[in-house]
């Protein structure tokens, strides 16, 4: 596999750690670089919670920003050296199966009935599509925000499968805030709303532009949009345009699905099960996922024996730093390739 590939990979019957069987599951995936005859040399960037798979492609714009400035030739995740793939969530709305997927056995939506998926049923469902594609291990697992829940999962999960991890603007435990009621007082007053059933009663498309307008607020994008628009009036459009086009795409369960994965996941407990070094990193101005969870997370990891390196990026960009501030990090991920590189 050479250059920028955007693929789809199926399989079938996937039982969840719930217990229950998804008939057929999509996984839709971006690949750039070629994977070595052995299967060796890949990495697995993991995206956040609402972008998706294409964030790793070169102007391709993602909710954490462009991380093709960290992934290409050259770039810190050397895309002339590894086979990068970077995989949509099981659950998630940019190609996977998820809530609006039709359910094989009633040729209808998923909708309310789509099983409840854990953090561990995501990474489980990406082991399978490695597996498939055949890739034998990866340098390292390298992921924000949702993505770094991700990371942090396969240290856990796959002790043995990776090099090292990166787990970026994220946390070993989840954000206090309960996702799902978080949701509902945006949803639940919707009148097409039906339960999450609303596939053929016309949408909750103008709710989830509103909460994506909310979002990208607390996140700090409307902060960088006003640095970068002469009026607020100008980038107030910008955001409201962002949402509104990411609304067009995304599918309002998928913040269910994958927020009650979120609810539900905790690493901190299992430190002992990371066998391989960590980079932790974070950002200065963060709100959702702060620098003061540095110490505990750094002396969980240390207790437990795991080789755990910190690097906080000085930037005004929030939640988005990883992409938006790539530079100001870039040489503390190039380092830990390389550490994993001669390790």
């Amino acid at each position: 596999m050479t250059g920028t590939i955007q693929a789809t990979y199926t399989f079938k019957d996937f039982r969840t750690t719930g217990g229950d069987t998804l008939p057929e599951v999509s996984l839709a995936y971006v690949t750039r670089g070629t994977l070595a005859p052995d299967g060796r040399n890949a990495i697995l960037v993991t995206h956040g919670y609402t972008s998706g798979p294409r964030m790793i492609e070169p102007g391709v714009a993602s909710s954490e920003g462009a991380w093709s400035t960290l992934v290409g030739p050259g770039a810190p995740i050397d895309t002339d050296r590894y086979f990068v793939i970077c995989s949509n969530m099981l659950g998630s709305s940019y190609g996977s199966t998820n809530a609006a997927s039709i359910d094989p056995r009633t040729g209808k939506p998923y909708g309310s009935k789509f099983p409840k998926l854990s953090m561990e049923d995501i990474v489980g469902a990406q082991k399978h599509m490695l597996d498939g594609l055949g890739v034998t291990h990866l340098r390292a697992v390298v992921g924000p925000s949702f993505g770094g829940f991700q990371a942090f999962q396969w240290g856990v999960s796959y002790p043995k499968f990776m090099d090292g991890i990166v787990p970026v603007v994220t946390s070993p435990l989840p954000p206090t805030s309960d996702r799902t009621a978080g949701l509902m007082k945006w949803f639940g007053s919707d009148p097409n709303w039906n339960g999450g059933d609303y596939y053929e009663n016309g949408g909750v498309k103008k709710t989830l532009t509103a909460l994506r307008v909310d979002t990208l607020t607390r996140y700090g994008l409307a902060n960088s949009l006003t640095a970068r628009f002469p009026t607020k009036a100008e980038a107030d459009a910008e955001l409201h345009r962002i949402a509104t086009g990411w609304a067009d795409i995304f599918d309002a369960n998928s913040l269910f699905i994958l927020g009650r994965a979120m609810e539900a996941y905790d690493v901190a407990s299992r430190f002992d099960r990371i066998q391989v070094p960590v980079l932790y990193v974070l950002s200065r101005t963060d709100a959702l996922f702060p620098p003061s969870l540095a110490p505990g997370v750094m002396e969980g990891m240390r207790k437990a024996g795991v080789d755990a390196t910190y690097f906080e990026i000085d930037s005004d960009h929030g939640h988005l730093a990883s992409g938006a501030d790539a530079d100001k990090w870039a040489p503390a991920l190039r380092a830990f390739m390389t550490k994993l590189e001669r390790a």
